[in-house]
């Protein structure tokens, strides 16, 4: 693998949020500023209601802050209309949920062929074969996901946003819904298809052992955004 070129993939500047409420606006957040180098991998930790989901939409160009600017691959995603929007996550950032979010009337291989049809690659079930193959699916490529577990449901969907060979990838609580045995070895996968293809990660999580398995920590706290050092 290169060693990655260390430039911002995604800068966010004094971004802000808040939701409408019935007396007055709920600020989630009113200053966080972030930036993120290619090839890094970031994990952002916080309690639950912290707004950690609502700054990943925001990052991903999903939402719209209230105030702030955020750039993605140096496009400012304010000058951006949602068609632009949704081209350039098609084209260069993919995601990891805990729901999984695959096609239920699709198979392994089609859940994930879909993906590269989107972004227009010459040999989509070829590449979707492969990295069915690299997340040990190679049986179950026929499967639907009522017929997959967890586990397996969530490999399709590392297959999936691993396959477009996206420079940004975004995982939400991806072991959530998986228990602890499973949940490290989607782990183990998630880092290891990272690491070989030098994707900048940002992922969110509760699970202390699987941030620290980011080259950097950040904890979203009562509307502050702060560095954590790997040491504590």
């Amino acid at each position: 693998m290169d060693t990655p070129d260390l430039k911002p993939v995604i800068v966010a500047r004094n971004v802000a949020k808040n939701f409408a409420d019935i007396n007055r606006p709920l600020t989630i957040f009113n200053d966080i500023s972030l930036a993120v180098n290619s090839g890094e991998s970031v994990a952002i930790t916080g309690p639950s209601g912290a707004g950690k989901s609502t700054l990943l939409s925001l990052l991903a160009g999903l939402d719209q802050p209230v105030a702030g600017d955020i750039e993605i691959l140096g496009k400012p995603l304010a000058l951006m209309d949602e068609a632009s929007k949704a081209e350039l996550r098609a084209q260069h950032i993919s995601f990891i949920f805990q729901s999984f979010q695959l096609l239920p009337e699709l198979n392994a291989l089609d859940n994930v062929q879909l993906a590269l049809e989107i972004q227009g690659h010459p040999e989509p079930e070829q590449q979707a074969t492969h990295w069915l193959n690299q997340v040990g699916l190679e049986q179950r490529l026929n499967h639907t996901p009522a017929q997959l577990s967890g586990g397996e449901q969530q490999r399709v969907a590392i297959a999936r946003a691993f396959a477009t060979r996206p420079s940004l990838l975004f995982a939400d609580e991806p072991t959530g819904n998986l228990d602890d045995a499973t949940g490290s070895e989607i782990i183990d996968q998630l880092f290891r298809l990272n690491q070989q293809q030098g994707t900048t990660l940002i992922l969110i999580t509760h699970d202390q052992q699987l941030a620290q398995r980011c080259q950097r920590r950040l904890k979203l706290h009562r509307g502050q955004l702060l560095e954590v050092s790997n040491a504590t």
